[in-house]
């Protein structure tokens, strides 16, 4: 491996780890320090990486899901001499403005595959990333793609119930690439984990069809054979390394309080001087700090053969290659949506949203047939997300481009979070919008990340029906629209289904949610212009015969209800305006002189959602009217259920009437 000491290379990610906490007053000493053997062994030995190149295509992903022990990444950057991560980085640990927060962000740190830190999550997106590999290699071959996903995960990530739903898919889908390193200290923040779980991971890993056996943590030679082991598999491999937390410590090592917190002067001194390593904060021995460099940089032949090998590629393929890997869409796409739309203006379509998104699906898959990666929790014939020409992925069939991924909302989302990480598809998942509540952990990081994935989340509203307010979202658009950088959108028809799932496809700094109808809806567009009106979240969609007195806002299955109401107050010669809206945050992230026009100036102002109202006073004021729903809903047929809401184009009239002298 190296002619310095694997323990003195071990110690120096520990001493780091120690002095970086210490000076924060702040963070968890005690994964780094027990999980230094493991992490040593596998980035001297098997972490096919380089340095110097972070982004190196075929580079084998580690993902430390155990996010709270964030120090031991950070030491292993700057040990291993990535740029960006310098010992003055390692010094300003969890200070503002610095490269290594609490927990690893990617979008933060070059070098880090995914934002861990709710546990559970980065072992499901790591399932994600190693899915992406075995497709990806299926098209491209293993001269080009062939690297391996590891996980550094920790009794928390496999108490969490998400890890459950990915391991289960990862095991499905015989994942042979994927190796779990499980540091197995038997300790959580209460104590040990005896005191609240007796589960036997590796047979439980075992069930779900991984390979899995048990080693000492602390023994290279060990931790060096499992993973050599594992790499030959044809399943996904759980390694369970027994260690002692904050190892070396001599009064707090194996017990929970070297978990959480700094510490302190004194064990800290007292651990150095049982481990060997300089009193000196932040101190690497010159020619540890060569070694680790060494290893650092030992990928740099692999890289430049394999871009050799890149080069070889026709050049068609391998622009497809890079272009996938920047998700940059093909031109292919914005043609054949425009095509689209105008096929729509000649024969309209009345159908449910769920079922335009359907023939707006089959659309996409011919320009992006690759790349396109479709899914559904069990619910493939509701969501409608399908592709005709799409063949199911397995463990058989890595070309397939849609996954069955059972009934596993979040472990969906979070797999989604992988795939879109590692690069080369545009994926979307679909299930019930009022499901999102499963999911909504790995929603929320793909927004903080910044993934483009989408959600094809239909059965939007109380219009689905007779299953009930358990199935029927009433708050989950407003909770949606509230987490940063999630876009919600809600089309009224097909030509504006058509425009949102393009917007969502070009989309690749953020999430998007496609909130779809189970009803029927008329096409109420009547143009379809080059540019996209669904881009500035809201436009006008049918103007006012003279000057409005009312303005009615309304998304999705409700335009139409808006657009009832407008001919209504027609009858009775009180002149309003339609503006559709199926963007409400888009709409509030235009320009003001812009959002102004679009909202106008009409004295009355009425939103129409089947939804809380939360979100909408920001356009209609608080002293505007809101059509909606005040309650959870109701099991009955959607007419029914409208009515007995007052969601109604009567409702709507009644509000401006009374408004208007």
């Amino acid at each position: 491996m190296t002619q310095v000491d694997h323990t003195r290379m071990a110690n120096a990610i520990r001493g780091l780890s120690m002095d970086a906490v210490e000076k924060a007053k702040s963070g968890h000493p005690g994964l780094p320090m027990g999980a230094a053997d493991m992490a040593t062994v596998l980035f001297t030995q098997f972490l096919k990486f380089d340095a110097t190149a972070t982004d190196w295509p075929d580079r084998d992903r580690f993902v430390l899901s155990a996010g709270h022990g964030s120090m031991l990444l950070y030491s292993l950057l700057y040990l291993t001499g990535n740029a960006d991560m310098t010992l003055d980085q390692i010094k300003q640990f969890r200070q503002l403005g610095g490269l290594t927060p609490g927990h690893p962000e990617n979008f933060h740190t070059k070098g880090i595959e995914t934002t861990t830190g709710p546990l559970g999550q980065g072992i499901s997106t790591a399932v994600g990333m190693a899915l992406a590999e075995k497709m990806l290699a299926a098209e491209f071959g293993k001269k080009i793609v062939d690297h391996h996903t590891y996980v550094l995960a920790s009794d928390g990530d496999l108490m969490e119930g998400v890890s459950q739903e990915a391991i289960a898919m990862a095991g499905h889908w015989k994942l042979g690439k994927l190796i779990v390193l499980y540091d197995d200290n038997g300790i959580s923040i209460d104590g040990p984990t005896s005191i609240s779980d007796s589960v036997d991971q590796v047979k439980r890993f075992k069930a779900c069809g991984w390979a899995a056996e048990k080693i000492d943590g602390h023994d290279q030679a060990a931790i060096a054979a499992a993973i050599t082991r594992a790499q030959k598999s044809s399943k996904p491999t759980l390694i369970a390394c027994r260690t002692t937390i904050g190892f070396g410590a001599p009064h707090k090592a194996g017990t929970n309080k070297v978990h959480g917190e700094a510490l302190g002067a004194d064990e800290l001194k007292a651990a150095k001087e049982n481990l060997g390593i300089s009193l000196e904060p932040f101190s690497v021995p010159d020619d540890v700090l060569k070694a680790w460099r060494a290893a650092g940089s030992r990928g740099a032949a692999a890289r430049q053969e394999w871009e050799g090998r890149l080069g070889e590629l026709g050049s068609r393929k391998r622009a497809e290659f890079e272009r996938r890997l920047r998700h940059e869409r093909p031109a292919s796409l914005a043609k054949a949506v425009r095509a689209y739309k105008k096929e729509l203006l000649e024969k309209p379509m009345t159908a449910a949203t769920r079922k335009s998104s359907e023939a707006v699906i089959e659309v996409i898959a011919g320009a992006m047939p690759m790349e396109f990666l479709a899914g559904s929790a069990d619910l493939t014939g509701s969501n409608n997300n399908k592709a005709k020409s799409a063949t199911a992925f397995s463990a058989k069939t890595p070309k397939g481009r849609f996954i069955h991924y059972g009934i596993r909302e979040h472990g969906m989302a979070a797999a989604m979070n992988g795939i879109f990480l590692h690069g080369g598809f545009a994926p979307n998942g679909a299930t019930f919008l009022v499901f999102t509540d499963y999911a909504r952990p790995a929603m929320r990081l793909a927004a903080l990340m910044g993934a483009g994935v989408v959600y094809v989340m239909t059965h939007d509203s109380i219009g689905l029906g007779e299953d009930g307010p358990t199935h029927q979202p009433v708050e989950h658009l407003a909770a949606l629209r509230a987490i940063p950088n999630m876009r919600v959108f809600r089309p009224c028809d097909a030509i504006e289904v058509a425009e949102c799932w393009e917007l969502a496809l070009n989309r690749i700094d953020g999430p998007t949610v496609l909130a779809l109808t189970r009803q029927n809806l008329p096409q109420l567009r009547t143009n379809a212009p080059n540019d996209v009106p669904c881009a500035a979240g809201a436009y006008e969609l049918v103007a006012a015969q003279g000057e409005a007195k009312a303005t009615l806002f309304a998304s999705g299955s409700e335009v139409e209800i808006a657009v009832a109401a407008q001919k209504q107050l027609a009858e009775r010669g009180i002149a309003s305006r339609v503006v559709s809206v199926p963007s409400l945050e888009l709409l509030l992230a235009q320009p003001e002189a812009k959002r102004a026009e679009i909202i106008g100036n009409a004295p009355v102002k009425v939103a129409i959602e089947a939804a809380v109202r939360w979100g909408w006073d920001a356009v209609i004021g608080q002293d505007g009217e809101f059509i909606g729903m005040h309650s959870f809903g109701a099991s009955a047929p959607a007419k029914d259920l409208y009515k007995h809401f007052g969601i109604t184009a009567e409702a709507a009239v009644n509000a401006v009437l009374k408004r208007v002298s």
